[in-house]
């Protein structure tokens, strides 16, 4: 079970990861307008009103339901020595009775990238993952190309699985995607089947 919402917060070594709030729209409309470039060739493709505010308060009407019903623990990455909103995580699909799994998606602003800033975040978001949700598995994935998203989920304890055949439309096109997983203990192999 997760904890209540509100209780949802995780302190990594410089930021605080927390579920987005209303008071975050103009801090992430103007990152996400800011870093269009640098994120759009990994992404679906934006809806026309993406940065807008209906559609931010959606998303955080979003993250409360899914919070609650124990969904998906969305993020935002927050740098703790002057409050700058820095991207997102988010631990989506969650899974519960065998499979105890969940998959993780982030993101982050174009200005903020390659200073650790989501590798800590991965690290902090698979250890709550498996300490406090008691999950077994995180999955994620990303394009074949993107050097830098499998070059941090390796550094992150992920190991490579394989291809999944056009597993998500990105720029209108289904894609490939190279899947990764994180196994807690590594269970790998393990089974209490005889």
């Amino acid at each position: 079970m997760l904890p209540a919402r509100r209780r949802i917060r995780i302190e990594t070594e410089r930021m605080t990861l927390r579920p987005p709030q209303h008071s975050d729209f103009r801090a992430w409309s103007a990152l996400r307008r800011d870093s269009v470039q640098f994120l759009t060739p990994w992404e679906p493709a934006w809806a026309h009103d993406h940065l807008s505010r209906r559609s931010f308060t959606n998303r955080v009407y979003w993250s409360n339901r899914s919070v609650s019903n124990g969904s998906a623990v969305p993020l935002f990455l927050i740098r703790r020595s002057d409050s700058v909103l820095l991207g997102a995580i988010t631990l989506d699909n969650i899974r519960r009775g065998p499979s105890q799994a969940a998959t993780l998606g982030y993101w982050i602003g174009e200005t903020h990238a390659r200073q650790g800033f989501m590798r800590e975040a991965i690290e902090a978001s698979v250890h709550y993952a498996f300490k406090m949700m008691d999950l077994s598995r995180i999955e994620a994935a990303c394009l074949p190309e993107n050097q830098a998203s499998r070059g941090v989920l390796e550094a992150c304890g992920f190991k490579y699985e394989g291809v999944a055949q056009s597993y998500l439309q990105i720029n209108g096109r289904w894609r490939n995607h190279v899947l990764y997983a994180n196994l807690r203990g590594d269970r790998r192999g393990k089974t209490d089947a005889g």
